[in-house]
């Protein structure tokens, strides 16, 4: 199902309160090119997630696929880690 060739990112969701999507934060650690330090990128994705199975702080695994809506154009892949909400 899932091509060799359409990117892949792992990352926290931070938001689930849309009917069958979700936001997926995505955090990098990158070397300014000049100053030397290492900074942190955020970057926000919104998913398809068709069985509402992601709860806030679950860590996911989410996969390019062509444009569902506006904003969306990645989908669920698996869920890696479930957190504990009560």
């Amino acid at each position: 199902m899932a091509s060799e060739n359409k990117k892949t990112r792992i990352g926290i969701v931070v938001s689930d309160k849309m009917d069958k999507s979700i936001t997926v934060q995505i955090t990098q650690k990158i070397k300014h090119p000049w100053v030397g330090k290492y900074i942190n990128r955020r970057s926000k994705y919104m998913a398809n997630d068709p069985k509402n199975e992601c709860k806030i702080g679950d860590t996911v695994k989410i996969i390019e696929c062509r444009p569902i809506s506006k904003n969306k154009s990645w989908r669920l892949l698996e869920v890696i880690k479930k957190t504990a909400n009560i």
